[in-house]
């Protein structure tokens, strides 16, 4: 498969990714399980002093997921954008690559530890597509 589709098919997995993220990410607050939503409640109820603002557990945890969400729009973004440049640039291509596909692989590891294995799996199979087309762009010279 040429590099192309390949940062093409990783970009949709990512795009997929984030959706996935989004939905699931949105709707965080409420839970079935009355000791979950009391925990919940618990985060989002107390706020506490730091660095000149008072902000919740909560409010930390939905600022993450919010920042995840824009940190996955952004990875895929710049892996569509290559793929349709990769001809032009191969060595910055190839540099950008195998940064992505590093962050891909420690994000991936975060999923696997704090998350869930089907999210670190369409993560991780982003990053070895990421590097499969580096490394098939770095012969291509």
């Amino acid at each position: 498969m040429n590099v192309k589709i390949l940062l093409r098919i990783a970009s949709g997995l990512l795009i997929f990714h984030l959706v996935a993220h989004t939905l699931g990410h949105s709707g965080w607050k409420r839970a079935e399980e009355p000791l979950k939503q009391e925990i919940i409640n618990k985060m989002v109820g107390h706020e506490f002093p730091f660095m000149g603002v008072n902000r919740s557990m909560g409010d930390y945890y939905e600022g993450y997921g919010y920042a995840s969400t824009v940190a996955l729009a952004f990875m895929a973004a710049v892996l569509w954008l290559i793929s349709g440049a990769v001809n032009s640039n191969k060595e910055l291509s190839h540099k950008i690559l195998l940064s992505l596909s590093l962050a891909l692989l420690f994000w991936g590891g975060i999923e696997f530890i704090y998350f869930f294995p089907f999210a670190a799996s369409i993560t991780l199979l982003a990053c070895l597509l990421t590097l499969a087309s580096a490394i098939q762009l770095r012969g291509n010279k």
